[in-house]
């Protein structure tokens, strides 16, 4: 018998964060997914009259192609992933690993080359189809929670499925702010950060793009961060997992990145020009999610957290920085984490994880859950 919570979750994805519609074709990316879940949202596309196609892959196998994969492989991959994806009106991706590690040991010159030479791939189903990604729950990453498996697969399916409309509607409200907001101020603990979003518009998240979902996100103008930023979540990249990330800026750009692996970082930030300057800023309000777990769609979304991001910028809120590096660098700043402050221009927005503002209080989680 199937799990209720797979039909649960599958139709999520499908009538609300892809809502799929008669005759369109979505391309479903499995990865290390379990065939009865694949099946299940595959039946769910087909009720909402779409034509599913799925692609079943393996991150051992993956790891792999990435270890010796050569320019002209590369190109070949990416121009077999794109014409595929420009017959596709939506994409969902489940994302299960045994080992959060798994490319860990892939050269970092690797990873770097098939990133350039696929990104067009990245961009067309980010710009041209309705798409949503998520994790699937392994023991690997209710390890990286602190949890046994059965409570973290509770915890998943709960945040997973949590009403993203009515979270939606709370946001409104934060989006208006931040389309008006010139300057930016973040303090905490080891930080002192200011930029500008003026003009750079701002976006809310709300499980139509990932799941679990909750933040609004806009983006620092791109030569206007200066200042020091002390980030106190890890941070899992390309595999290698990196703590206590400190990034300081000037004018745009970081210009000394340190943490417990300070050459691998800088290793990261090295890949092209503009790795070394940020394409997102974003406000974190999942009520469920409390903690970090080394796992980005997750941490990204945690109550009382923020993330700045190294690389690319999205369409949305586009300050032009282009990058085939995305990394979001998450702080939390509830008071058990050091607490903090985020002003914009002179008015303070959110103390110690805390929504101040009294139009903004419908996001602190007392209120959202």
């Amino acid at each position: 018998m199937t799990d209720p919570r797979y039909r649960k979750l599958a139709k999520l994805l499908v009538e609300y964060s892809t809502a799929l519609k008669r005759g369109d074709c979505v391309l479903l990316d499995m990865i290390d997914v379990p065939d009865a879940f694949a099946i299940e949202l595959m039946r769910a596309a087909r009720a909402a009259g779409a034509t599913p196609f799925i692609e079943i892959r393996h991150t051992r196998v993956n790891r792999e192609i990435l270890r010796d994969i050569h320019p002209r492989h590369a190109r070949l991959l990416r121009d077999f992933e794109l014409f595929r994806m420009k017959k596709m009106q939506a994409y969902i991706a489940l994302r299960g690993s045994d080992n959060a590690s798994e490319n860990a040991d892939v050269p970092g010159h690797q990873m770097a080359l098939y990133s350039r030479i696929t990104r067009p791939v990245l961009d067309y189903r980010v710009k041209r189809t309705r798409w949503c990604v998520l994790r699937w729950p392994t023991p690997s990453m209710a390890q990286a929670a602190g949890m046994s498996t059965e409570a973290f697969e509770d915890f998943y399916f709960e945040v997973c499925t949590l009403d993203y409309r009515r979270m939606g509607r709370a946001m409104t409200p934060l989006v208006r702010w931040m389309q008006r907001t010139d300057r930016v101020r973040l303090k905490g603990p080891g930080t002192d950060l200011a930029f500008s979003i003026k003009g750079m518009g701002a976006q809310m998240c709300k499980g139509d793009r990932n799941i679990p979902d909750g933040e609004v996100f806009s983006c620092p103008v791109k030569d206007s961060i200066n200042g020091r930023i002390q980030f106190n979540t890890p941070t899992l990249y390309s595999g290698t997992k990196f703590e206590n990330v400190c990034l300081e800026f000037k004018a745009g750009r970081i210009v000394k990145a340190t943490a417990n692996n300070t050459r691998r970082l800088n290793e990261i930030l090295d890949t092209d020009p503009g790795a070394r300057y940020t394409g997102e800023f974003s406000l974190g309000l999942n009520p469920l999610i409390q903690k970090p777990m080394c796992d980005i769609l997750f941490d990204e979304k945690i109550a009382g957290s923020l993330h700045l991001t190294p690389g690319q910028a999205y369409e949305e809120c586009d300050n032009g920085n282009r990058s085939a590096v995305h990394w979001d660098m998450v702080l939390i700043q509830r008071p058990d984490w050091g607490g903090g402050e985020i002003w914009f221009d002179d008015h303070l927005i959110r103390k110690n994880g805390l929504f101040v503002p009294k139009d903004l209080k419908p996001l602190n989680p007392a209120n959202l859950k």
